[in-house]
């Protein structure tokens, strides 16, 4: 009886395995497949003009570009910073708590919320534009950097503060000698993670960044409405005429690489930081 129940439950899971792969792989095998052909060269290097009806994506990639960088740069101090301070400075465990908690329950808010919160505060500060939904994704993604960092310093044991503190070492010179290079592979790891969920989102951008589709450079961009990728092909979806749902797929397509580029590039990084702690 013991024996069939086993059976039983391996059966189970081995089923409960096969849907998600399977679901997984048609999913991204649909969008490849739909995507792929209506890629071109012309598609990635030009600007869509209505005058003429051609369809072109550089702009959506370029804004892209602006706004992931831009908003990397404004949250990973932020979310480090804030870390680190509650892992090794703060006493007051009552106060880590309290704030621990409130970064989880942010991290579980839907994303249209946050642009709703960008569009009252930022957008009405600076208008729809780039650097509006920079400032948003910060506000996303920094309860997710700062947790990511706060566990990966609690993996650090507690010896190797001792023994540093032991040979004279002061408090921030054991964390910058010692802590965060004994915890870098979970940090980058969060990180990169973080920019694949900037480079996805959409929903937050809609109401801060605008629709634009015009080329410019970064710093004019930050202050001009763009639209990014993922708000791109909600665009070209809805839109009607010739070559805009072959443009939503090729975009969809794009993101599903990017998708899976950067998971990769996170588990990569994660392995050859573990190697080389481990020589």
């Amino acid at each position: 009886m013991r024996k069939a129940k086993d059976l039983l439950r391996m059966g189970l899971m081995g089923m409960a395995t096969a849907i998600i792969c399977a679901l997984s792989v048609c999913l991204v095998g649909y969008v490849l497949l739909k995507g792929l052909p209506h890629l071109s060269w012309r598609l990635l290097t030009t600007a869509p003009s209505y005058l003429t009806d051609t369809v072109g994506i550089l702009p959506d990639i370029l804004n892209t570009l602006y706004i992931v960088v831009a908003a990397v740069a404004l949250v990973l101090p932020l979310g480090i910073g804030a870390a680190v301070y509650l892992n090794e400075y703060a006493t007051n465990k009552r106060l880590v708590g309290a704030i621990e908690y409130a970064a989880e329950t942010l991290s579980g808010i839907p994303s249209i919320i946050y642009g709703m919160v960008g569009m009252l505060v930022f957008s009405n500060l600076l208008g729809s534009c780039l650097l509006a939904g920079a400032l948003t994704l910060v506000v996303m993604n920094l309860p997710t950097v700062m947790r990511t960092t706060q566990e990966s310093l609690k993996t650090v044991p507690q010896s190797y503060r001792e023994g540093a503190f032991g040979l004279g070492a002061g408090k921030w010179r054991v964390i910058r000698t010692v802590v965060l290079p004994g915890c870098v592979d979970g940090v980058v790891t969060g990180c990169i993670l973080s920019v694949g969920r900037m480079v996805g989102e959409s929903a937050a951008l809609l109401y801060t960044a605008g629709f634009a589709h015009t080329l410019n450079n970064f710093f004019t961009g930050l202050g001009s409405s763009g639209a990014t990728l993922s708000v791109a092909l909600y665009v070209y979806a809805k839109e009607p005429g010739p070559g805009r749902q072959e443009a939503a797929f090729a975009i969809a397509a794009i993101l599903m690489a990017l998708t899976l580029i950067i998971n990769l590039a996170a588990a990569l990084v994660s392995r050859w930081f573990k190697r080389r702690r481990a020589l």
